[in-house]
């Protein structure tokens, strides 16, 4: 067992001004494949653990090794988590964008260098600090091929001894990250720290404003990423189907249920997998699969992001008009064709909603937090086998594949519903029944699954015209009588899919909608109306699609509504105009931010300013 030794806790440098205590961003700016990864994990942990709420940013690039990435920390008493505008605190490891990032820097920022960059020359408003990284990690890495990966841990050191914190912190999420198997890696890399430690306690004077000091605020809270949460939910849902093709951003969520799949779902008695995950040879292939199973009677998945989900548009039509059940998991990115693939957006809302030819509306849950990517993956199985269909639930690349602090998630207690299918024992009862007839004023007919032994259990599944046993047809009653009967279902759903979060402020005139990960810049945006300009906003987060009546009342009781969209086309205000009058219509207005960055608070607050006239 490897020990790794702690040097006695900073009390910390001395400063005459006054601090930023717990409520700053840091930025990282490294090279992708340098191994920085693991550094920023460390430092965003250790700041974690001593109980301050904080979430970490990835801006990472699409090809290759080599290019530039950013990695932004924020450090927040409040309990802010979105993402910050500004940045207080740069580490800058990047020649080829040192000078840009610096300059980008508001006056009275720190920076923290690599010296032979000579970053202090450009600016006289900021606090600098040059570390030689190549000169201290000489001596803890004898292994010349391994300081590009170890001499990113140094500025873990000099950030921990410039922020106060607390060095011990450092070393608990240095173990964390590299497990108990890697002991050799963690102690080369807890040398690293110790030596930045040790510099920047024996060289420098802070001067920058910004600290940490111990809370409690994160205690019982955990870190974690949508993708794993979105993996643990479809576990926990019973799924036991998996089909994809990989794609960026979504193919951590399918690799991480791989791993939960192997540690939980394997037979304790013959060692064998009862599930199947199935790498397909594109995403036509995938859904292709995802359907068949969910015909077949298990609970089946796929994950993929925009370009994937237009491949597959033609599949997920019949899906919807042969009534098949399956979940889909879309982690959206920055469109259209191949886009900004490691940047996030939410560009998919419209036309997943009206995805496929013909006259098709499909279902969507919209989660914003780990606790619902959890928790609506497995009401989303529930939901498709209940009304029989593909549903779609929508994260992003934020959500998805950044770091968030999260509540640990609730055991889930609730039975698993399988909606309406008929056993053999029910046939005996009923003596026959028709695949696609309402019976219950649903407009969710009853099924059978294949391997029933009774004579009345067969049915033809077709995506061609059919009537209500399921026979072929081109009669055109038959066809608007089923293709009504959607649509009352689909209507019916609006009953069924997660209900909006609503809140109202009193006194409000104007009110803000939203929905996903653009939810942490809202909330942050009200505050900052409030505090800023006395202005009260109301707050409506959509979570499920086909809206429902409370979108009606939310909009009637404000005299405008500022509808928040992450795409350039204000896509959820587009699908919200499907479904409202004109009257209420007029009183939307849009706010869209679609750089590929995730939104920020900030943003919001400013263009409802100049849109308000303030």
């Amino acid at each position: 067992m490897s020990t790794l030794e702690v040097s006695p806790a900073s009390s910390g440098p001395g400063q005459s001004g006054p601090f930023l205590v717990n409520d700053f961003s840091i930025q990282v700016a490294t090279v992708n494949g340098s191994g920085s990864q693991t550094a920023n994990t460390v430092l965003m942990r250790a700041i974690f653990q001593m109980g301050i709420p904080v979430s970490g940013k990835n801006m990472f690039p699409s090809n290759i090794a080599g290019l530039p990435t950013w990695f932004t920390i924020r450090a927040s008493r409040h309990g802010y988590i979105g993402r910050r505008k500004e940045i207080d605190f740069l580490v800058a490891m990047n020649p080829e964008t040192a000078r840009e990032d610096v300059m980008k820097l508001d006056s009275g920022a720190a920076v923290v260098y690599d010296e032979p960059l000579k970053l202090s020359e450009l600016r006289g408003d900021l606090h600098f600090y040059p570390v030689p990284f190549d000169k201290l990690v000489a001596p803890v890495c004898p292994e010349p091929k391994l300081r590009k990966l170890v001499r990113n841990m140094i500025y873990d050191g000099v950030v921990a001894w410039l922020l106060s914190i607390e060095m011990p912190e450092i070393r608990k999420a240095l173990v964390k990250q590299f497990g108990p198997k890697k002991a050799k890696a963690a102690d080369l890399n807890w040398g690293a720290c110790q030596a930045g430690f040790d510099y920047a306690a024996k060289t420098f004077t802070k001067s920058d404003p910004c600290r940490v000091e111990r809370m409690n605020l994160t205690a019982g809270k955990i870190i974690i990423d949508g993708n794993a949460a979105c993996a643990l939910g479809a576990m926990f849902a019973g799924c036991t189907v998996v089909t994809w093709y990989p794609i960026t951003p979504s193919s951590s969520l399918v690799e991480s249920m791989i791993g939960y799949m192997r540690r939980f779902r394997h037979d304790p008695d013959t060692g064998k997998a009862n599930y199947a995950i199935v790498q397909a040879e594109d995403e036509i292939a995938s859904i292709g699969m995802a359907l068949g199973a969910g015909w077949a009677g298990a609970r089946s998945m796929t994950a993929t992001s925009g370009p994937g989900v237009s491949l597959m548009s033609e599949f997920i039509g019949l899906g919807y008009y042969a009534e098949l059940p399956a979940v889909i998991f879309d982690v959206e990115r920055v469109g259209p064709s191949t886009g900004l693939p490691t940047r996030t957006a939410q560009g998919d809302l419209l036309k997943n909603a009206l995805l496929s030819h013909g006259d098709t509306r499909h279902p969507m849950f919209i989660p914003a937090s780990p606790e619902e990517c959890f928790s609506m993956s497995q009401d989303a199985f529930d939901f498709a086998e209940q009304f029989q269909t593909p549903v779609f639930v929508m994260t992003d690349l934020d959500l998805g594949m950044n770091n968030w602090m999260a509540d640990p998630f609730q055991y889930p207690e609730k039975p698993i519903a399988r909606g309406k299918v008929l056993t053999a024992e029910d046939l005996d009862r009923l003596g026959c029944f028709a695949r696609y007839r309402d019976v219950d004023g649903d407009g969710v007919g009853y099924r059978t699954l294949p391997g029933t032994n009774h004579p009345s259990a067969a049915y033809f599944t077709r995506g061609s015209g059919h009537n209500d046993k399921a026979q072929y047809t081109e009669r055109e009653d038959d066809y608007v009588n089923n293709v009504d009967r959607l649509s009352h279902k689909f209507d019916v759903m609006r009953r069924f899919v997660p209900q909006p979060f609503i809140h109202t402020a009193q006194g409000a005139r104007i009110g803000f909608i939203a929905a996903g990960t653009s939810d942490y810049a809202v909330r942050e945006s009200c505050d900052q109306l409030q505090r800023e300009h006395g202005i009260p906003v109301s707050y409506m987060r959509i979570r499920g699609y086909p809206f429902n009546q409370q979108l009606d009342d939310f909009i009637r009781r404000h005299e405008r509504v500022y509808v928040v969209d992450q795409n350039r086309d204000a896509q959820l205000l587009c699908l919200m105009k499907l479904d409202l009058t004109t009257d209420l219509v007029a009183k939307l207005r849009s706010i869209r931010y679609y750089s590929g960055l995730p939104i920020d608070a900030r943003s919001v607050t400013d263009d409802v300013i100049q849109q308000e006239g303030k």
